[in-house]
């Protein structure tokens, strides 16, 4: 999951900050706002594609996705990370970047809110492994839940995780 923007304002009533810095429901209220003020774009890669060509280019192929779906072509790309896009612009890499620019910080609260709520859809499909508490992060209770049910068809084999379980019953 990856989300690209390009703000129309700079001016924000709620909190922008790194998504993992802020409450669920200050979150909520931001990317709400957000979605007023900016053209969002999300990109969205498959756990099965992820396994097939691991997380670092999957996260590649989510943020060139994200980029690519968004109504205007943005001049200049602000990247989280050192993942090198290959989309043609000009773009800056910047290491925890959603903690030192507002428009990476708006797009990592629009790509987890978007992230939570596909999790918590997932938890009315497969309620027993309590997505809507964990949003399938690596907790003790996913772990145990992982134990106790083996993986679900959404479970990442390459999640570490979920390949111990499978060689171990393997």
């Amino acid at each position: 999951m990856a989300a690209s923007l390009i703000l129309k304002s700079t001016r924000f009533k709620h909190r922008i900050d790194d998504s993992k810095k802020l409450t669920p429901k200050a979150r909520f209220l931001a990317y709400k706002e957000i979605l007023k003020k900016a053209w969002v774009g999300v990109g969205i890669v498959s756990e099965k594609t992820i396994d097939r060509i691991n997380i670092r280019n999957a996260t590649r192929l989510a943020m060139e996705k994200a980029t690519k779906s968004l109504k205007l072509k943005p001049d200049f790309l602000l990247i989280d990370g050192k993942i090198p896009l290959t989309i043609e612009s000009k773009k800056s890499y910047i290491v925890g970047g959603d903690s030192k620019s507002l428009s990476i910080a708006a797009a990592s609260i629009v790509a987890k809110v978007t992230r939570d709520a596909i999790m918590c859809g997932y938890h009315e499909i497969y309620p027993r492994y309590g997505f809507l508490r964990h949003k399938g992060y690596g907790t003790k209770e996913h772990i145990l839940c992982l134990m106790k049910y083996g993986p679900s068809p959404i479970h990442r084999v390459t999640f570490n995780p979920v390949k111990t379980l499978i060689k171990f019953k393997g």
